[in-house]
């Protein structure tokens, strides 16, 4: 792999470090980056299933994800993953992430992982061909493409270290801090660097030293490296052997920090754990003078290498290995954005025409579109093109359950509203009020039940005993007056349609089963309209390619009785115009139709 990121290169972020996700997309925008690099943000905690973030002065929302195997699925795309998990779960989340597999990167941020599980964990990632970076790092950037969390610091610091575009030095280092630092040193004295990979503070780290540095001798965009070492380890040493048997030709500059230790009586520990040296070879005076004496430019110290870079570049530059860069044009990351407080993801109507999931109305609106109130339902419903045989079985739903007559509740009280002169809004609403468990709700309750069943690998008679210990009569079972001798020609139409036009009906098979034990008890007990209608609905969406999770989702929120609500306000909008037309007086119930049973009260 000669580059590590690309422009198109997206992420899954573990952990809602919104901060470090932020200033992601903010370089995004800035570089004009086609689509965002964070995919997917997994967060285990939260309820929510999106978070809203900036995108220039536009917000954009960033799906949530329980786990790593959920945002993989949704968003399989995304081949790196930025583990931001505490020390107490890193390596767990890591290992879940190798063992899951699609990644080809993984950075991990915490330090102080247990040593024994993080040779481990780096010994199963090289198997696996996954590069990892860190733990104890802040990441890496492929500058004009795409940067890891917070390296760099902020945008302007990006820009003025010139971050924003690919330069011409490879630049890897085990400090974070280090890392911006020598990006500005080097963009000060060179064009700034062309990939960068701060490889982590801990003493085992997934990617060396020369795991970066040989696959940017493989990157055409590299020129030179810059190594940044420190007293402590011997992973230096690779670097040297790679230059002695030519695998590595391109110029290295290299330096090792914690020339200072050798003024301590005792031996020392810098900053990060893998910084103590425990032998002569690994102090930073020894590896330094070890690798000037391969050829790598090694300056007297710290304080010499600006010298040193601008003296490198300019050689290249004038052999013409280095060409000058045109600065691209940026974006501006506007200093002030309001985040906007509704979000719609159904339609817009910002444009010359209001659009229904994407599409103009006209396309879908008039008849020469060969669309229908189904197409209409499965856009502003589902976000999705439906099929043609699933639209018009939605269509036939609706006009399935128009109307029921005017004895129904919600029929009464739409009619008894429009007699008392309110407005055909007011009457309707008062209808609508009705629907609920006890009228029309067995929809919902047929599609979850006979779902749960099903999933449950229940027989008929294991679930007639499951809904008596739930003390709930079946929903979708049972009719006042249709029976196996009186059929309900509704339910007839509906599962003549769905045998010739579904794919296939598993879950209307299973409940037909339950019917026939049902009707053997009782010959009125047979799977009515509602019943028909729910599980008719979940074969749909199963023969539609809808996961068992997002089925269960819609029954939960109501989505069947939705529909249930669309084809009843017809009838109850056909009652109420039809009171209005007859102009029929203010209704009074009839006394002798009430049991009037008032004794006096008693006195307290």
């Amino acid at each position: 792999m000669a580059q590590l990121f690309s422009r198109d290169t997206q992420a899954i972020f573990w952990n809602n470090n919104k901060t470090a996700i932020q200033r992601m997309l903010d370089y995004d925008y800035t570089i004009k980056r086609d689509k965002p690099s964070v995919a997917g943000i997994v967060a285990p905690t939260s309820g929510n299933k999106f978070e809203k973030f900036f995108y220039g002065p536009d917000e954009v929302m960033i799906p949530l994800f329980k786990t790593t195997a959920d945002a993989k699925a949704a968003q399989p795309q995304a081949d790196v993953l930025l583990n931001f998990a505490s020390f107490r779960t890193a390596y767990d989340v890591t290992m879940e992430a190798l063992n899951h597999g699609g990644f080809s990167s993984i950075m991990i941020t915490a330090e102080g992982i247990p040593e024994r599980l993080a040779r481990g964990m780096n010994e199963f990632a090289r198997s696996k061909e996954v590069t990892i970076i860190g733990p104890a790092t802040v990441g890496g950037i492929a500058p004009g493409a795409f940067k890891i969390a917070n390296v760099g610091g902020t945008i302007e610091n990006i820009v003025n270290s010139k971050l924003h575009r690919a330069g011409s030095c490879g630049l890897v280092t085990r400090s974070g801090g280090l890392f911006n630092e020598l990006s500005n040193i080097i963009s000060i004295n060179a064009d700034g660097i062309a990939e960068g990979v701060a490889i982590g503070g801990d003493r085992f780290v997934g990617s060396v030293f020369i795991d970066n540095l040989l696959r940017m001798e493989a990157n055409p965009e590299v020129k030179y490296m810059l190594l940044l070492g420190e007293v402590g380890g011997t992973e230096e040493y690779k670097v040297i052997e790679a230059i002695k048997d030519g695998r590595i030709t391109k110029p290295v500059i290299a330096w090792c920090i914690g020339t200072i230790a050798k003024y301590y009586d005792s031996g020392v520990q810098f900053g990060h754990a893998g910084a103590s040296a425990n032998a002569d070879s690994e102090t930073a005076e020894f590896k330094n003078k070890a690798m000037a004496e391969v050829g790598i430019h090694v300056p007297a110290s710290f304080n010499d290498l600006p010298e040193i870079i601008s003296g490198v570049y300019k050689e290249l530059h004038a052999e013409g290995v280095i060409k000058d860069i045109v600065e691209p044009a940026l974006n501006i990351v506007p200093k002030v954005r309001r985040s906007k407080e509704f979000i719609c993801t159904i339609s817009d109507d910002r444009g010359e025409e209001c659009t229904y999931a994407g599409f103009p109305i006209s396309s879908v609106a008039t008849p020469d579109t060969g669309k229908g109130i189904g197409d209409v339902i499965s856009l502003l419903w589902f976000k999705k093109q439906y099929p043609q045989w699933a639209t018009e079985f939605i269509e036939t739903v609706i006009k399935t359950v128009a109307d029921h007559g005017p004895a129904v509740s919600g029929a009464h009280n739409a009619k008894v509203t429009a007699r008392a002169g309110k407005s055909v809004v007011e009457s309707l609403v008062t209808g609508l009020l009705t629907i609920g468990p006890r009228f029309g709700g067995a929809i919902d309750g047929a599609a979850k039940y006979f779902k749960y069943a099903d999933d449950n690998d229940l027989d008929p008679k294991a679930f007639l005993k499951y809904m008596k210990g739930e003390g709930v009569p079946i929903p979708g079972i049972g009719h006042r007056i249709k029976s196996l001798k009186n059929p309900d020609l509704r339910v007839t139409g509906l599962m003549n349609y769905a045998a010739e036009h579904f794919p296939s009906t598993p879950l209307l098979d299973y409940a037909r089963t339950v019917e026939a034990l049902t009707t053997s008890k009782k010959e009125n007990l047979i799977l009515n309209v509602d019943g028909t209608i729910g599980i008719l609905m979940v074969d749909m969406w199963r023969a539609l390619g809808y996961s068992e999770d997002e089925i269960n989702e819609f029954i939960e929120s109501g989505t069947l009785n939705a529909f249930f609500i669309v084809g009843r306000s017809i009838g109850f909008i056909s009652h109420v115009l039809d009171e209005k037309r007859l102009a029929m007086p203010m209704y009074r119930h009839p006394m002798d139709d009430i049991l009037y049973d008032v004794p006096e009260a008693e006195e307290i």
